[in-house]
């Protein structure tokens, strides 16, 4: 049996800072997700977080607002490689992300490359023929509709990744809230092992540690432990509240 390799580890960049973008990327953490769907980080901004963290190793990923053929096509041109695609239920919703992910007669991708720094302003040669070859989609399963989906949705040719979003899916269960519920966990786990037979990365969302180390067990190649705004808000308000007891004795 071939050795598994070791799950790479990834911390959110939610705050739409490059400065703070960079300090994560300087953590030694394997990836970053840049979220472009519940963060203030527009087109500008992931091009200036992208700029701030490129000269280190951590791989960006950019997590498009959702799948929208004209939002991809501009975040790639911004020169995002890595896009991971939101609410994504269906093969067909898979399809359709792939094709905007991709020139024709491939896919249906605009062309733009003499105005786009993907292509560093067509100054990479050879950029539109092989341009194919430099992106990857991960597509997320995050209701129990894509989760009872996830083998179609594997199967989809240009689908390079799956990322597991625990809080919508236990949302679409009816149980808002609780992403550590059994049912919740079952279709986590189910999940992973779709894509472990499909033979395609899978990834999950775990902020808690338990549940990340139960999800990596599970067979989980890559998993998201926190994020930028969530340790800064954590961290503070723990010394804030350590000085202040101090403060109140007097």
């Amino acid at each position: 049996m071939a050795e598994r390799r070791a799950t790479q580890v990834g911390l959110w960049v939610c705050s739409g800072s490059a400065t703070v973008a960079e300090i994560v990327a300087a953590s030694g953490c394997d990836w970053l997700l840049i979220d472009g769907e519940h963060s203030p980080i527009g087109l500008e901004s992931t091009l200036a977080i992208l700029q701030a963290v490129g000269a280190y190793p951590a791989v960006p990923v950019v997590r498009v607002p959702f799948g929208d053929t004209v939002l991809i096509k501009q975040f790639l041109d911004l020169g995002a490689q890595n896009l991971m695609v939101p609410m994504v239920h269906t093969a067909a919703d898979a399809e359709r992300a792939v094709a905007a992910m991709h020139y024709p007669p491939r896919g249906v991708r605009g062309v733009g490359s003499a105005l786009a720094r993907s292509a560093r302003w067509n100054r990479v040669e050879g950029y539109l023929a092989n341009a194919s070859e430099h992106v990857s989609l991960t597509v997320q399963v995050e209701s129990a509709e894509a989760a009872e989906n996830a083998a179609e949705i594997l199967a989809v040719d240009g689908v390079d990744a799956v990322f597991i979003g625990p809080s919508d899916l236990a949302a679409s269960m009816g149980l808002l809230g609780q992403q550590t519920h059994a049912d919740v966990v079952r279709h986590v786990t189910d999940t992973i092992s779709a894509s472990n037979a499909a033979g395609k990365p899978v990834g999950v969302n775990a902020f808690n540690n338990e549940q990340a180390q139960q999800y990596i067990d599970a067979g989980a190649d890559f998993v998201a432990v926190g994020a930028d705004v969530q340790l800064l808000a954590g961290s503070t308000a723990a010394l804030a509240e350590k000085f202040g007891a101090y403060n109140t004795k007097g």
